[in-house]
Order: C-alpha cells, then structure tokens, then sequence
C-alpha cells in the first residue's frame, strides 16, 4: 500500500501499467476513492483500460476518503486538493501529465489545469458536477452530511472549521473550483462527457460545452451499451495529445 506524505496528512495512491501518465480523480464527491472505478456504475475501469492502452494510470484516494487522511482547516478548498495532486505527480516524476475525473473529479481537472497549465496536457471531463439552478442547497446539503460522518469518525475535528471548509468548496455557481471566464480560456484539449442528474447537472455540461475551446464531447456514453465506446472515444482523445517525445 503506498502512501504520499504530506504536511498535514498522507495520502493513499497506486500507480497501474506504463506509459505516459494520466491522474485519475475518482468520482464520489468528497468521498472520491479508486475503488469507486471498478465500482456498480456502468463506466469504463480506467485503472485499468488506461494501462492496457499503453499508458500509466495513477490512481488515488482524495483526502480524508478512502485510505488518506489528512488534516481540515478553515482555509482549506480546492486549492488545498490540487497542492496534494501536484505533489503527488511531483514524487512520482511526472512533469506533464494528462487527468481524467469522474463527477468532482471533472472539477479537480479544471482546477489542476487552471493551476498548472503547463503540466497537464489533456483534461477528460465524465459526468461533471456543478451548481443546480433547480437544486440550489445539494452540495451545501451534502457537505453537512459528509461533515458529521467526518466527526463521528474524528472527534478532534473542529465543527466551525469543516462549515469554513464547506462555503471554501461551494460557494460557487458554476463548476465550484473556478469561474466560467478560466473554462473560456482553457489552454489544454478537453474532452466532455455530459452529466444529466441532480449533482451532475445537464445546464453545467451545456455550458461546459460552449465555453471550453475546441472541446470534443462524447455522446452517448452512459450505459453498459455504451462501454466500447466510452474506452474507445477517451483513449483515442488521450493517444491524440500525448506529448511527442
């Protein structure tokens, strides 16, 4: 079991096959965890496609899920997230990387771009989260819900520090980790692969689709019907920008 040390915590991870790398962020929301992709959902195992593909997956269990933890301060956000992927992709020795996330992972992939441009070469979007126009309080919602399995589980948590945390992560109304004006002006290719529910909202896709440069979006993809081609439509994106050399 590896394990990434950081400052306020460790992080648990596993790096799958060979190749040029890709940083997969789990979907789950804050529970995002690599077990979540050989999960019940009918989507692609990229842990284990990517390296069949020819490409090394590094997959990972996000702070404070899964097998990570890690400390929660009031300060705390996306930024906080992306620190722990670049550190991770740093002790691996990766410089330049591709990254592919399902559900908050779409937005992890937003923020890591925006934060390191020129790392991150490709960014594949599945399932994205965003702000429901018609559901307005399901993040903030599910925080609270996240926040007391966190306190049950570790007493020592400070309360006002996890709701700080919490306005830190959803206080948004678009993606939540940046603002629509950074997707307008995304340096990186990005492929999309439409929400449709509650937390992963069709209008957050929509405009997605509109502001991300040059974007390619693939559907259908939902469904064990749509598997083949799913692997097939995000590896071909991922073997088109990988970096020569």
């Amino acid at each position: 079991m590896a394990f990434l040390e950081r400052p306020d915590g460790r992080i648990h991870y596993e790096v799958h096959g060979e190749g040029f790398p890709v940083l997969l962020f789990a979907p789950g929301g804050l529970r995002s965890r690599m077990e979540m992709w050989p999960g019940t959902r009918p989507w692609v195992d990229w842990t284990r496609a990517l390296p069949a593909a020819g490409f090394c997956a590094v997959a990972m269990d996000q702070r404070n899920a899964g097998q990570s933890r890690a400390a929660i301060e009031a300060d705390h956000g996306w930024h906080t997230y992306t620190a722990d992927h670049l550190a991770l992709m740093d002790a691996l020795g990766f410089a330049r990387f591709h990254v592919l996330g399902g559900c908050i992972g779409g937005s992890f992939c937003l923020n890591a771009v925006a934060t390191a441009p020129t790392r991150v070469t490709a960014a594949v979007l599945q399932n994205p989260i965003g702000w429901n126009p018609d559901h307005p309080t399901y993040f903030p919602d599910s925080h609270r819900e996240w926040s007391r399995e966190q306190r049950e589980a570790r007493p020592e948590l400070d309360e006002e520090a996890l709701a700080s945390f919490g306005a830190n992560m959803w206080g948004g109304d678009f993606v939540f980790c940046v603002g629509r004006d950074v997707a307008r002006h995304c340096p990186v290719p990005t492929m999309l692969l439409p929400g449709t529910d509650v937390p992963h909202p069709a209008v957050t896709s929509t405009e997605l689709a509109a502001l991300l440069p040059g974007v390619e979006v693939l559907t259908p993809w939902r469904g064990p019907e749509h598997l083949a081609a799913q692997e097939a439509g995000v590896v071909a994106f991922l073997r088109r920008h990988k970096p020569e050399g």
